[in-house]
C-alpha cells in the first residue's frame, strides 16, 4: 500500500488532514512528530493518531540538534527579520522536513505533507527543505491548497463530522493559531488578524508581563566559547538545557515579548505575537561577547550581511548555498568569541552588567582618559583631514 509521511502534531488541523488523506488518497499515513521542544503530549499524539487508525507513530527528540545546530549559528548571526523577529518559528521548519524526507526514504513513502495553511510562509518553508532532500522523487501533498475547506469554520465542521476532538484556548473558545519550539512560542489569528485590538494577557505561555514579574532583578552569567554559550552561572549545560534555563529566567522577568505586523514572503501583511525569552537573552548577550572580542571590520560585515541572512532564513533558504555562504562570514573569527556576559534582568529588560575575555581586542590603555603613550593622537589630525576630503565625493 501507498505510504504518506505526515507532519502530526496531534491537535485539530494534521488530525484532520490526516482523515482527509486517508480519504483522498487510498494511502496509508504515518505519523511524524519532530519533537523540538514544544509543549507535547506523546500519549495524546499517540491516541489521537490510533482513533485514526494510524499504525505507524514515529516521535523523534530532536531538542539538542535544533539548539546546537540550528539556533546557535542562527544566534551568531544575530539574525532579525524586519529588525526585530527572533525567526523561532522560520528555522524549526528546515530540520523537520528534512526528518520527513529521511523517513520518507526509509519506509518508501510515495509523498510527504504538512499542515500549513496556504496563506502562509510554513508551506514554503516545509516545501523548500523537501525539495532539498527529496528532489522530485518524493511527492508533496499540501491539503489546504487542494481540498474544498475554506476557512477555520470548515475545517471544524469536518472535525466534528469525523468525530475529531476540538480543542479550546484558555477562555473556553476554539484555540488560536498558535506554533512553539524550545526557542520560541507564536500566536495568531482571531482577534490578533485585527492590528487595532491589544493583544490579551492570556494568549501569553511561556513570559510573565513584566509588570506582574519580581520587583527584584535576576543576575545571570552566560559563558561562551568559540562564539557558542555552554555554561549558565558557571555550570556546563548542553545546548538544549541551557536554552531551556535561559527560557525559565528571562520568561519570569517579562522578557522576549514581540508584537509584530510582518511582511510574509509570499506578499501578505500578517500580525504575530512571539515569545522568545531565552532566545531574547542570547541575542543580547552574544553582541556584548563579540564587543569586546572581535575587530571593527568583522563586526560591521556582520551587520551589513545580517538582513540577508534573516531574510533567507525566513524565506526557507536555510540549506541554500548564499545562507551557507553567509554563515562562512559570520562564524570566519568565532575561534575569538570566547568569555563571560553578566546580565541583569529586570521587568522586561536586560542590562549588561560585565564583559569578561582573555581575549586582547579590546585594550583599556588605548582606551584610557589618562595620559599614555600606547596611541598617537597626532595621527588622528591626518586621519581627520583625509576624511573632510571625502565629504564631497559622490
Amino acid at each position: 500500500m501507498k505510504k504518506i509521511i505526515l507532519a502530526y502534531s496531534g491537535g485539530l488541523d494534521t488530525s484532520v488532514i490526516l482523515r482527509w488523506l486517508q480519504e483522498n488518497y487510498e494511502a496509508e499515513v504515518i505519523a511524524y512528530t519532530s519533537d523540538i521542544g514544544q509543549v507535547i503530549d506523546r500519549k495524546k499524539i499517540i491516541r489521537n493518531a490510533r482513533k485514526l487508525g494510524v499504525k505507524k507513530i514515529i516521535i523523534e527528540n530532536l531538542k539538542n540538534t535544533f539548539v546546537k545546530d540550528y539556533v546557535f549559528p542562527m544566534i551568531r548571526a544575530h539574525a532579525t527579520y524586519e529588525g526585530v523577529y527572533l525567526l523561532g518559528t522560520s528555522i524549526a521548519r528546515p530540520l523537520i522536513a528534512k526528518r520527513q524526507i529521511a523517513i520518507a526514504k526509509k519506509f518508501k513513502a510515495f509523498a510527504v505533507s504538512h499542515g500549513a495553511t496556504g496563506k502562509g510562509n510554513d508551506q514554503v518553508r516545509f516545501e523548500l527543505g523537501y525539495a532539498y532532500f527529496g528532489g522530485n522523487k518524493i511527492k508533496t501533498i499540501a491539503p489546504w491548497r487542494e481540498w474544498n475547506l475554506q476557512s477555520r469554520a470548515d475545517l471544524i465542521k469536518y472535525a466534528k463530522k469525523n468525530k475529531i476532538p476540538i480543542p479550546k484556548d484558555k477562555k473556553g473558545a476554539p484555540p488560536f493559531s498558535v506554533d512553539d519550539n524550545i526557542f520560541h512560542t507564536s500566536t495568531e489569528g482571531k482577534i490578533l488578524e485585527n492590528p487595532k485590538k491589544f493583544a490579551p494577557e492570556f494568549i501569553f505561555q511561556r513570559t510573565i508581563s513584566p509588570e506582574k514579574a519580581p520587583n527584584k532583578k535576576t543576575i545571570v552569567k552566560i559563558t561562551y566559547k568559540n562564539s557558542d554559550p555552554v555554561a549558565i552561572n558557571g555550570k556546563k549545560l548542553s545546548p538544549e538545557k541551557i536554552l531551556e534555563k535561559l527560557n525559565i529566567l528571562a520568561g519570569k522577568n517579562g522578557i522576549g515579548r514581540v508584537d509584530l505586523v510582518e511582511n510574509r514572503f509570499i506578499g501578505i501583511k500578517s500580525r504575530g505575537v512571539y515569545e522568545t525569552p531565552g532566545g531574547t537573552l542570547l541575542y543580547v548577550a552574544h553582541r556584548a561577547m563579540e564587543s569586546v572580542t572581535l575587530d571593527k571590520k568583522t563586526t560591521h560585515e556582520k551587520e551589513r550581511i545580517m538582513p540577508e541572512y534573516a531574510e533567507l532564513v525566513y524565506n526557507g533558504y536555510w540549506f541554500s548555498k548564499k545562507r551557507l555562504r553567509l554563515q562562512k562570514i559570520v562564524d570566519r573569527k568565532r575561534m575569538q568569541v570566547s568569555g563571560e556576559i553578566i546580565l541583569s534582568l529586570y521587568k522586561g529588560n536586560i542590562t549588561i552588567l560585565s564583559r569578561r575575555t582573555k581575549n586582547k581586542a579590546y585594550s583599556m590603555k588605548k582606551v584610557s582618559f589618562e595620559e599614555n603613550k600606547t596611541f598617537n593622537k597626532k595621527k588622528v589630525e591626518k586621519f581627520i583631514k583625509f576624511h573632510s576630503k571625502q565629504l564631497n565625493k559622490a
